[in-house]
């Protein structure tokens, strides 16, 4: 596939904004945390464009959806970066930024960025399921009802559990602020998947130090 440059671009009349702003596209996961970012840090020429979060849970959705924003926004600005990790997409995701000529957050996922993508690639954890602040406070939509957990009581909800929770021991939740309240929730939905509980508090992690080179 040929890659799309500014030149590209040049050459079909669709030169692209130089005055220096940045289009972030982001999963709507993230957005708490990147305004966060930007209000702490003064970035006011980066620029927030967020995909729907439930993408979470559909990643065939990510890439086209990512293409489409990229190929509408590219003339409007000197830069665009993608605030996606591989996030499920089996490496179409970048595949299709370098086809794009943008870049995106390197690491397998948002837990990964998180934590540092080093860090996390040598934990090597096969049986640890993770939340971020994000999911904390989403849980009930983006995993509860979902996977049907809210329908059922007795029995059927124990096997249901069971099916997706059964092989992992410990729900993780990787704190990016310090609240007592989300803490206190992700406790209560470990106890309620009947996990052991692990807090690591992360901050913004890789996803910090990714935008600060913008």
């Amino acid at each position: 596939m040929t890659q799309i440059t500014d030149d590209t671009l040049t050459e079909a009349g669709l030169t692209p904004n130089g005055d220096g702003r940045v289009l972030l596209i982001a999963c709507g996961a993230l957005a708490h945390e990147i305004i966060a970012l930007k209000n702490t840090n003064g970035w006011d020429h980066l620029d927030l464009q967020c995909l729907p979060a439930i993408y979470h849970n559909h990643p065939e959705k990510i890439t086209p959806a990512v293409r489409d924003a990229v190929t509408k926004h590219r003339a409007e600005y000197s830069d665009i970066f993608i605030v996606y990790a591989d996030c499920g997409t089996g490496g179409l995701l970048e595949a299709a930024c370098d086809e794009l000529g943008v870049k995106l957050v390197p690491g397998p996922h948002c837990y990964s960025f998180f934590e540092g993508n080093d860090t996390f690639a040598a934990r090597e954890e096969m049986t640890c399921f993770y939340l971020t602040d994000f999911l904390v406070r989403q849980f009930e939509a983006f995993v509860w009802k979902p996977l049907g957990l809210a329908k059922y009581q007795g029995q059927r909800h124990k096997d249901l559990r069971d099916m997706y929770f059964g092989h992992y021991t410990t729900l993780v939740y990787q704190a990016q602020i310090d609240d007592p309240a989300l803490t206190a929730k992700a406790k209560e939905y470990a106890a309620r998947l009947g996990l052991e509980f692990e807090r690591r508090y992360t901050g913004y992690g890789d996803l910090e130090a990714e935008l600060q080179k913008l």
